[in-house]
């Protein structure tokens, strides 16, 4: 169990990136859903210790991680949302090194670095040097890190950023594997990274957490409240001055748009199945229609 209870960061000059965040956490993936600023990043190095909250406490099974984060840490594997590398180093030397650093014996290290360089469709390019390496195999290479040990806590910040969508499907498809005995924490702000995985949705924007749930209690918070309509081009301004816009496409009879209201927004407007955008939109934006019914 990994808690977070009421932590806050301020950095000087008083930005407070994370107010008074209550999450517990046990085995299962949860989502961490919102957009760029939102205190993501922040709260994610406090949960891997990485940063000293200025205030509120980090539990891992009951004890403190700030005061004590060697057991976090022996448990912990972290993809930071910047990861750096040692250049002129392979893969597989790299993957050594920190395999050397976690403590794992030569034999083990060798034994699991294939698994993983495999795992992240790594093994052909593992003895070039990484300075060669194209951000989404840099970000490959930073996801066999995280796993090495083996991990019972795992935080990945932003982790498919980089990834070709069959790269984004495959590690999307391991972290929902991995989840089933640890905690996983993943954030992002793409919300395709977690609807198909994430069972348990923490949204969050301005430092704050604004509502969490399953999947399913999030649509129905917004269900019956979607609609689309055919707009000519003029008139998305005024669309958009009025509701909350999810989606728009261009097609030869105008622009179909996707609006959040709690009734029908205009002549033609039809009735549409919510989606998670759009209740992660609802919410974000501060949209009463967030409030389930």
């Amino acid at each position: 169990m990994l808690e977070l209870i009421d932590v806050t960061k301020v950095y000087s000059g008083g930005k407070r990136a994370v107010d008074g965040v209550t999450l517990r956490l046990g085995p299962g993936l949860i989502g961490l859903l919102g957009p760029n600023g939102a205190g993501k990043s922040s709260l994610m190095r406090i949960a891997a210790t990485v940063t000293r909250p200025t205030g509120g406490r980090v539990l891992f099974d009951g004890a403190d991680a700030v005061t004590r984060p060697d057991p976090l840490r022996r448990a912990l594997g972290y993809l930071p949302q910047d990861f750096g590398v040692y250049p002129q180093l392979t893969a597989r030397e790299f993957l050594s090194y920190l395999a050397a650093v976690k403590g794992l014996s030569a034999r083990s290290a060798r034994r699991r670095i294939d698994e993983l360089l495999e795992l992240v469709n790594l093994t052909e390019a593992a003895r070039r040097p990484l300075g060669g390496y194209s951000g989404g195999m840099l970000r490959r290479v930073g996801i066999a890190q995280t796993l090495l040990a083996d991990p019972r806590v795992l935080i990945v910040d932003e982790p498919t950023a980089g990834l070709d969508p069959q790269e984004r499907v495959r590690f999307r498809n391991l972290l929902s594997d991995l989840a089933a005995e640890r905690v996983v924490l993943l954030s992002t702000h793409i919300v395709s990274d977690i609807e198909s995985v994430a069972a348990d949705i923490a949204i969050v924007a301005g430092g704050r957490l604004l509502r969490r749930g399953s999947p399913d209690e999030l649509l129905r918070a917004v269900d019956g409240r979607v609609w689309e309509l055919l707009v000519a081009p003029a008139d998305v301004p005024r669309v958009q001055a009025r509701h909350v816009v999810s989606r728009m496409v261009r097609t030869a009879a105008g622009v179909r748009v996707r609006v959040l209201a709690a009734a029908s927004p205009g002549p033609g407007a039809s009735p549409a199945p919510p989606d998670l955008e759009d209740a992660y939109l609802a919410v974000v934006t501060g949209s009463p229609l967030a409030v389930a019914r």
